[in-house]
């Protein structure tokens, strides 16, 4: 599953490409069984299609499927910070600020791709201390779709200076235990 998902995130598996479970467990060197599980797996999480005795293949996705995937991560992540932030301990939140640090500076950068990096280790960060086993498990589920339908992710607030307030906001808050 990790295998075939990294392949679809990183390109080597390309939308739309169809999947033959025989030559997928060949190139693995598995039995078709787990490959087969896999690709159960991955059509549920929505990275591939699967039509009977016609195709498997890459899904592409929508435009809707990135916009529904953004709010489903918000609200979630939103959730995870107002747990965590109630549960972790004093090293802990020191590391999640060091982590939102990491977001501030690649903000005021203007950099994209790290602003986004940076913000998927603070949430894996912030997931773990949550300490919340669905968390942990709905996450470890879903997070290769997230990050597929979140590439090529862009912030909403394009003005560095304005973004990057905003991110000082947040890390003051996360500082202070403010989940809110």
């Amino acid at each position: 599953y990790a295998l075939l998902g990294e392949a679809i995130l990183d390109g080597r598996l390309s939308a739309g490409e169809r999947l033959r479970d025989q030559e997928l467990a060949e190139r693995l060197g598995v039995s078709r069984t787990p490959v087969r599980e896999a690709l159960q797996r991955l059509e549920r999480a929505g990275l591939v299609e699967v039509s009977p005795n016609r195709y498997t293949r890459v899904s592409t996705p929508s435009e809707r499927v990135h916009a529904d995937t953004h709010e489903f991560f918000i609200h979630l992540m939103g959730s995870a910070v107002r747990i965590a932030l109630r549960r972790c301990s004093d090293d802990a939140l020191a590391h999640t600020v060091d982590h939102a640090d990491a977001i501030v500076a690649a903000s005021r950068d203007d950099d994209h791709a790290a602003i986004m990096l940076a913000s998927s280790r603070f949430f894996e960060h912030i997931v773990d201390d949550t300490d919340n086993v669905v968390f942990v498990r709905v996450m470890r589920e879903a997070e290769i779709a997230i990050r597929r339908n979140l590439a090529g992710w862009h912030p909403y607030v394009e003005c560095a200076v304005q973004r990057t307030a905003g991110y000082e906001e947040f890390r003051d808050a996360v500082t202070r235990r403010d989940g809110a």
